[in-house]
């Protein structure tokens, strides 16, 4: 965009300062001016509309060891009532029992990058040594592809299997995500069930499903519907670019005065 928008910018200064005695050089440097003020407004606005859905790498992740953080909400999904509550939980978990569990959300991943190597790239870099990672559980989920993972140390095997933190990730997360985007439900279900079965309480098991019927429809999906807008906003922005300095250059010629006065 950035380059589309300095392109247009050059092609519209050599236009102007091609046009032999009639912009003085007083008038050349107003109309460039104004061309520039729409050219800014437009990338503001790009922008604006690509920071929403920038990447994320391990190497952007805070340290929630060192700031005693239970929940990393990049992808902003969890409300704040209940990052508390999950938190807290995840808190109470530490002080009776010593294992600790963390929770990450992020809306999109750096390219080649997937979940399950997300995770384990992020254990190592929270804890680096198998003494550090005995008695630790990390959960995090791509809201993107809302693909999720979930890794374990060695002393948390003992009470919770990898079958059963299987099932947290791919059943408990997903069972209210599978009704829509209920994030929150998602993450207080699976907040609850990992604390008893870390505390050594039976496994709850996964919420029980209950098929519906339903009826194909015409609908658009949300991810179609988020492309057709940001093409829409791209094509907007082209045009822009092309009309308003054109509108912009016409207006400010009208408004001069006439050189024979």
């Amino acid at each position: 965009m950035k380059q589309l928008l300095n392109h247009l910018h050059q092609e519209w200064r050599q236009y102007l300062t091609s046009i032999p005695g009639v912009l003085t050089t007083a008038v050349r440097k107003k109309s460039i001016q104004w061309l520039m003020l729409p050219l800014i407004a437009i990338t503001l606005v790009s922008s604006l509309l690509a920071s929403p859905v920038l990447a994320i790498g391990v190497y952007q992740m805070p340290n929630t060891v060192e700031s005693g953080t239970w929940v990393v909400d990049k992808a902003e999904v969890l409300s704040r009532a209940n990052e508390g509550n999950i938190s807290s939980t995840f808190s109470d978990l530490a002080k009776q029992t010593g294992n600790e569990v963390r929770i990450v959300t992020v809306r999109r991943l750096d390219y080649g990058e997937t979940p399950e190597s997300f995770t384990k790239a992020l254990f190592e870099q929270w804890f680096p040594t198998k003494e550090a990672q005995a008695n630790q559980t990390l959960l995090m989920i791509d809201t993107v592809t809302n693909g999720t993972y979930i890794i374990t140390g060695e002393k948390v095997k003992s009470l919770m299997p990898d079958e059963i933190a299987q099932s947290v990730a791919h059943e408990t997360v997903m069972a209210p995500l599978r009704e829509g985007d209920k994030y929150n439900q998602a993450f207080l279900d699976a907040s609850d069930r990992l604390s008893k079965v870390l505390s050594g309480e039976p496994d709850p098991g996964p919420p029980k499903i209950v098929e519906n019927v339903q009826v194909e429809g015409t609908f658009k999906k949300a991810e179609e519907t988020d492309k057709g807008n940001a093409t829409v906003w791209v094509v907007g922005l082209l045009i822009a670019a092309t009309v308003i300095p054109m509108a912009t250059y016409y207006i400010y010629l009208v408004l001069q005065p006439s050189s024979d006065s």
